[in-house]
């Protein structure tokens, strides 16, 4: 059987990356081939490093004002593209060269609180402070506007009204663990 080759994107800590490592350590039918980075402080370059997977940082002219990076994604032909908390748009030209292979994880259940410059704390702060009663994530394709790709799962929790932002963020992470991993090894072998 073909090992499934898997590209990581991230732009924070890698707290996905590195769960999504874990989850695949032992397949052989699964190779996390690189993951990319738009920033050279980010802290998944230590989780990497420290994880022994390759990374590679590229800047906005190699990512959308040049086809660098669609040149490097096309030659290692992935079977699928994900995005572990990368905050870039990605350009067109890379999704028109991956439909339905790209996917994304949003920290709430889109179409709420999605779009440009919703994301991670502020999502979550954006939530308490409209006293939702519920939140979870939501996986889904890639497409050329901020999280509005076709929606593969969703799963949610409760919000207690003494619950912090903080502590909206902790459920959503457990959330995010918990079924990122599976999707993608769904979505890999089309369980």
């Amino acid at each position: 059987m073909k090992t499934k080759q898997i590209i990581l994107f991230a732009s924070g800590s890698g707290s996905n990356v590195e769960n999504i490592a874990n989850y695949f350590k032992f397949r052989k039918d699964v190779t996390i081939s690189c993951v990319l980075t738009n920033k050279t402080d980010a802290k998944v370059i230590e989780r990497c490093n420290r994880l022994e997977l390759n990374v590679i940082y590229f800047n906005r002219q190699a990512f959308s004002k040049s086809d660098f990076v669609l040149k490097m994604l096309q030659s290692l032909n992935p079977d699928l593209i994900v995005l572990a908390g990368f905050l870039w748009k990605i350009p067109e030209p890379i999704t028109n060269a991956f439909p339905n292979k790209i996917i994304n994880i949003h920290p709430a259940l889109l179409p709420k609180y999605g779009g440009k410059g919703m994301y991670g704390m502020k999502v979550h702060n954006t939530i308490k402070a409209n006293n939702e009663s519920e939140t979870g994530i939501t996986i889904h394709y890639v497409n050329a506007h901020y999280d509005e790709g076709a929606i593969i799962q969703q799963e949610k929790t409760a919000i207690d009204s003494k619950d912090t932002a903080e502590d909206i963020a902790s459920k959503v992470h457990q959330l995010e663990y918990e079924f990122f991993p599976k999707v993608i090894d769904d979505l890999l072998f089309k369980k």
